[in-house]
């Protein structure tokens, strides 16, 4: 640490405030995090490649989120605001057919859907959990648009039409 630097220096009777040149003139054999210098030598090549493994997985991964961050401005094109609203929710068709659908996100003209089917033109009812107090919300949505995600995996977009109350 900085204050064992100067100790150092002041035990060898040297002027503590150059510590920071000591450190400069060490620096390639130092290595500094969290506060701390160490020492190059004391870290284990094994370590020392898992940090540096760490370091580049931590940079791709920031860039990764950026890239999305950025792409999701430039494509948004609904006129009101989405929350994300990851949540699983029970879904019924109109054949009375009940499974239950992961939320993607909510905005007050609509909501987002993920699962293994594909609902497109369907008019479904949507109970969105409220709380652990609170009877689920009963929506009535009709599915706009179906995208595939994966193998037997779709989003599917659909606004609100009505709410039941119950």
């Amino acid at each position: 640490m900085p204050r064992e630097v100067r100790a150092e220096l002041k035990m060898a009777d040297l002027p503590e405030d150059q510590w920071k040149d000591v450190v400069a003139l060490a620096r390639a054999s130092l290595h500094y995090r969290q506060g701390r210098y160490y020492h190059v030598a004391a870290l284990s090549p094994r370590l020392h490649e898992q940090q540096e493994q760490q370091r580049r997985i931590e940079k791709i991964v920031r860039q990764l989120i950026k890239a999305h961050k950025d792409a999701g401005k430039q494509n948004e094109r609904r006129g009101e605001i989405r929350v994300d609203f990851v949540e699983p929710v029970r879904v019924r068709t109109e054949d009375g057919k009940e499974f239950t659908l992961l939320s993607r996100d909510i905005s007050p003209r609509g909501i987002r859907l993920v699962g293994t089917r594909r609902l497109l033109g369907n008019k479904i009812h949507v109970f969105v959990p409220q709380g652990p107090t609170i009877p689920p919300a009963h929506l009535v949505v009709r599915v706009l648009w179906t995208c595939s995600l994966g193998d037997d995996l779709f989003e599917n977009g659909g606004s609100f039409l009505e709410l039941i109350d119950e």
